[in-house]
């Protein structure tokens, strides 16, 4: 049977066989091994395909597992769906650890009897198996790669404490792709497909246990095991982060979930109920999720509710404000009396003394360095958020790198807002890749530091 600890050999095996590797670009095998070899991946590496005598990308290739004779972690398969039984049993001969199955025509498709001849086969051999029908995994530590997405087309995620868990294989590489961009760091990626062994219990439990995991990010279309999901998510909620997308919510995306990856997507309300009383943060889309996890990658927690804003456009600084105010857990903050007298004396006449402190539109690095300094040292003020328009004539890259310069001293959660173009997007890059969270929207800075601050309450309350 499944063992959710062996799932450390499919994230950091010390060999692996791709079976079904190709000689041709245009198959799935071809790109599996094709990116353990762009990744840098330095365990041993075994082409299988009985078709292709010799060499493939340079790899002595074998017939069968069987012929390779040395032990082997983890084996990818991708071959024929039809085909995937009788290779997991030689999988089982050739006394391989783990298995993830990428093939697809399963019982996403109507074909159980086949899928289950395969759990049956793995679990004759007590191999852990991930899949079928999904992408399998990546960790950037280890440089395992088992995607068939060719690295070109992705955006490189850093290396980070963020793991990504995706039952669905085209949502996943989606959400994995826009990581790349997002400035926080990734630390694992599996996509575990129709769950026929492993599943999301499974899975949440490794990732609970993993020191290198920090944050968990969650896409979920059904949930096959209740009672202990709710057990597991119980425990790990307490223990650390969990960022949940569920989809399937409707009875017509119910029906969606089961024809792709044959999931049970099950009473929405019941499991929105699970999550929150595990404490997960709960994302409605993709753009949530990101947004979710980038502040939760990169904060810390925050010591109140209050929040201070800091903007050079005073309409930004009332949407901010509205946003914070309506979040139903942040409040605006009051600046202390000394806080105001510092501000007043290092501001120029025009700036109102009030949060949100609207630095006008002429403000530049010095002006947001000043208003930083004291809001800093100001203990009514628990959260900052900031924001440049850089359409404005102050703002520009010294400005960003100051904002940058700060968020490496502070000690306070800080995050940026900041709405533009080409010129924006460029200091939003520069600002992001320094681990400065960047928002789009008020709503959506409000929202993240809200959820920060729910989940700061809910963890004090388990202690």
């Amino acid at each position: 049977m499944a063992n959710f600890r062996n799932i450390k050999s499919m994230l950091k095996p010390r060999s692996v066989a791709v079976i079904g590797a190709s000689r041709d670009p245009d198959k799935v095998g071809h790109v599996i091994l094709q990116n353990y070899i762009n990744s840098g991946y330095d365990g041993r590496l075994y082409p299988v395909n009985k078709n292709a005598e010799g060499k493939i990308l340079g790899l002595k290739t074998y017939a069968s597992v069987t012929d390779i004779g040395s032990q082997i972690d983890l084996a990818v398969i991708a071959v024929p769906a039809q085909f995937v039984p009788s290779v997991m049993e030689e999988c089982g001969k050739a006394r391989v650890k783990t298995a993830i199955v990428v093939s697809g025509g399963f019982a996403e498709v109507g074909n159980k009897d086949l899928q289950d001849q395969l759990v049956a086969s793995a679990n004759k051999y007590s191999i852990t198996m991930m899949g079928p029908n999904c992408l399998g995994v990546m960790d950037p530590r280890s440089r395992v790669d088992t995607l068939f997405l060719p690295t070109y087309k992705l955006s490189k995620a850093q290396i980070g404490g963020v793991s990504f868990m995706a039952q669905s294989g085209a949502v996943g590489s989606t959400i994995l792709d826009l990581i790349g961009g997002e400035g926080f760091g990734l630390s694992k990626f599996i996509s575990y497909g129709n769950a026929a062994q492993l599943d999301e219990v499974d899975i949440l439990n490794y990732l609970m246990e993993d020191d290198e995991t920090k944050v968990i990010i969650m896409y979920l279309e059904g949930i096959k095991r209740g009672k202990e999901f709710i057990d597991v998510a119980k425990k790990a909620g307490a223990k650390k982060p969990v960022i949940v997308l569920k989809a399937g919510k409707t009875a017509a995306g119910t029906k969606a979930a089961h024809s792709h990856t044959a999931a049970l997507a099950g009473d929405f309300e019941v499991q929105e109920a699970i999550f929150r009383q595990a404490g997960f943060i709960i994302a409605q889309d993709i753009s949530e999720l990101l947004y979710y996890a980038k502040i939760f990658a990169s904060e810390p927690a925050p010591r109140g509710p209050r929040v201070a804003i800091i903007t050079n456009g005073g309409g930004a600084g009332v949407l901010t404000t509205d946003a914070v105010a309506s979040s139903g857990v942040l409040k605006i903050a009051d600046f202390t009396n000394q806080t105001k007298k510092v501000l007043a004396r290092s501001m120029p006449p025009l700036v109102n003394i009030t949060n949100p402190l609207d630095l006008a539109g002429d403000a530049g690095a010095k002006r947001y360095n000043d208003a930083l300094d004291a809001l800093e040292g100001d203990p009514n003020v628990d959260m900052i958020i900031v924001i440049m328009l850089f359409q404005t004539p102050g703002a520009d890259s010294a400005s960003a790198a100051k904002l940058i310069d700060y968020k490496s001293r502070t000690l306070k959660p800080m995050i940026a807002i900041s709405i533009g173009s080409e010129y924006t997007e460029m200091h939003n890059r520069m600002m992001e890749s320094a681990g400065l969270p960047v928002y789009d929207s008020p709503t959506a800075a409000a929202h993240s530091l809200a959820a920060l601050y729910r989940y700061v309450l809910f963890r004090d309350r388990k202690r």
